[in-house]
């Protein structure tokens, strides 16, 4: 399980983001770049990270699932996911 802070922060970006995200298209299309600069710096989605929505891992994140590869490998072997499972031949 990852730290809770890391986990907490990247909640805090993710509101922030899309806080400002509105805001943040309409000063690209007008070339406003002091505006933009103005804006928080964690109101950027660059500086989002990918992270396991169970335990909160940074590493080894599978997009498709929306968690890590420890994780998927623990519920597809309890048959959680619909239509994985083991490869065997």
């Amino acid at each position: 399980m990852a730290k809770t802070s890391q986990v907490a922060r990247q909640n805090k970006r993710v509101k922030l983001v899309a806080k400002f995200a509105q805001k943040r298209k309409e000063l690209k299309e007008n070339g406003d770049f002091d505006g933009l600069s103005a804006l928080p710096r964690n109101s950027n989605a660059v500086r989002l990270h990918s992270r396991c929505a169970v335990t909160g891992r940074a590493r080894g994140f599978y997009r498709k699932f929306g968690i890590s590869r420890l994780t998927f490998r623990k519920m597809a072997l309890e048959g959680k996911i619909p239509g994985v499972r083991k490869a065997s031949w």
